[in-house]
């Protein structure tokens, strides 16, 4: 089968370090490899070095360094890409050695940030993210501007077209920065309004391709991106979650985590990943099928920590059981549940554990409500979780029971109808 004209071939370059152990090497490369096809590339060789820690000038030995450039003679490769963020002073080394471009991992998550981005706030995050990462890389690459160049890399016509980058950069991620700051803004109220609607918040959490949009799909009927991909969704979506009870909650699909995700990266998305925080209870969606399941759940712990959220009421699903790993042992300190997304009564299973988790949240009422008052009834079957309603004709009222939040408008409401 001829390859695809589109696909870039790509040489993969990874150091492991005495502090990272083979297992959890081996399943960072695998990642990478994933990362590298949902760029669009083919990978057609991976190279690998055991280091006490990595070469401070090329990451990779010398010895390396020749066998990459004797497989650059044989490969071809369009691209060569390390298993880590690079320095510029690394870059720059490397890219003298070898003929292909040189990337490393952050460009490359970057990169596919970028191709997925859909609405004005994801790509200005994607672009301020890939200024930020930028900028310090610009140091040095004067000298290779201009040769002519004087003095310690500070003189030269290459340092002045160095410095206008700089500017204009600068410039850009203020420009960019302003204009988060409306849609910021704009969020904000959004969020305001739900809350004082006091709408109960969800946010499903979790590794990128752990079956999150799969799983809000079909809890929700709404038509996210789904693609056996990394990073298939980049844009939060917020939607209507009915519980088994007919209370009504919103459900948010987030972007996915990963490990050693660019901190330029957090940072730009902070602001989409503060939806985590507004949320009542998250979903931490965990991929069992996955050998590497334990690392991703840990992953995703501290970067809800980083986000100070791990507080928040939280449900791991183990998600794609009928590919469930033979040795998987679950791991989560939090309630659990385990399930495939495609199967309707695993959903409905999963609908009832988490009205089971809001109830433990709410307090129970017992009321009579006059007939007169509909408007209140009406609140009742939509704000709060009614188990139980009958007409008692001889008083003209209705007997209520079931459940409401004790910070809910409608809780205070209820104290003048309580038995």
């Amino acid at each position: 089968m001829e390859r695809q004209a589109d696909l870039e071939k790509v040489i993969l370059v990874g150091c492991q370090t005495a502090r990272v152990d083979d297992l959890h090497f081996q399943y960072s490369m695998e990642e990478l490899a994933s990362l590298t096809d949902t760029a669009k590339g083919e990978v057609m060789i991976s190279v690998s070095q055991k280091r006490d820690r990595v070469h401070p000038a090329t990451y990779i030995g010398k010895g390396k360094i020749e066998e990459l450039k004797a497989l650059e003679d044989e490969l071809e490769p369009d691209l060569i890409i390390f298993n880590d963020e690079l320095s510029s002073t690394q870059i720059r080394n490397l890219s003298r050695e070898l003929d292909a471009r040189v990337i490393d991992r952050t460009q490359l998550i970057l990169d596919i940030f970028a191709t997925r981005a859909r609405s004005k706030e994801g790509k200005l995050q994607v672009e301020y993210a890939q200024l930020q990462y930028m900028l310090p890389r610009l140091v040095g690459q004067g000298t290779s501007m201009s040769r002519l160049g004087a003095g310690i890399g500070t003189r030269g016509p290459g340092e002045t077209k160095l410095e206008s980058d700089r500017r204009h950069i600068r410039r850009r991620i203020d420009d960019i920065k302003s204009q988060l700051t409306v849609i910021v803004g704009h969020r904000d109220r959004y969020r305001e309004r739900r809350k004082k609607n006091k709408a109960f918040q969800i946010a499903i959490v979790g590794y990128t391709n752990a079956g999150k949009s799969t799983l809000f799909n079909r809890l929700t009927e709404a038509d996210t991106l789904e693609e056996n991909q990394l990073f298939a969704t980049l844009d939060p979506t917020t939607r209507k979650m009915i519980l088994p009870s007919g209370f009504t909650t919103l459900t948010t699909d987030t972007v996915g985590f990963l490990q050693d995700l660019p901190t330029t990266l957090i940072a730009a998305f902070r602001s989409t990943l503060e939806e985590v925080n507004e949320a009542d209870l998250l979903l931490h969606v965990v991929d069992c099928s996955n050998p590497d399941y334990f690392q991703h759940e840990k992953t995703v712990q501290h970067l809800l920590e980083e986000l100070e959220n791990q507080h928040l009421p939280q449900l791991t699903v183990y998600n794609k059981k009928d590919m469930m790993q033979p040795d998987f042992v679950p791991v989560a300190k939090t309630e659990t549940i385990t399930i495939s997304a495609f199967e309707e009564e695993d959903r409905q299973k999963l609908k009832q554990k988490v009205e089971e988790m809001v109830l433990g949240l709410m307090e129970s009422y017992h009321v009579h409500v006059p007939s007169t008052e509909g408007k209140l009834l009406a609140q009742l079957k939509n704000e709060t979780i009614l188990r139980e309603l009958v007409f008692d004709e001889e008083n003209q009222k209705y007997n209520c029971k079931g459940y409401s939040f004790p910070d809910q408008k409608i809780s205070g409401q209820l104290k003048n109808f309580s038995i």
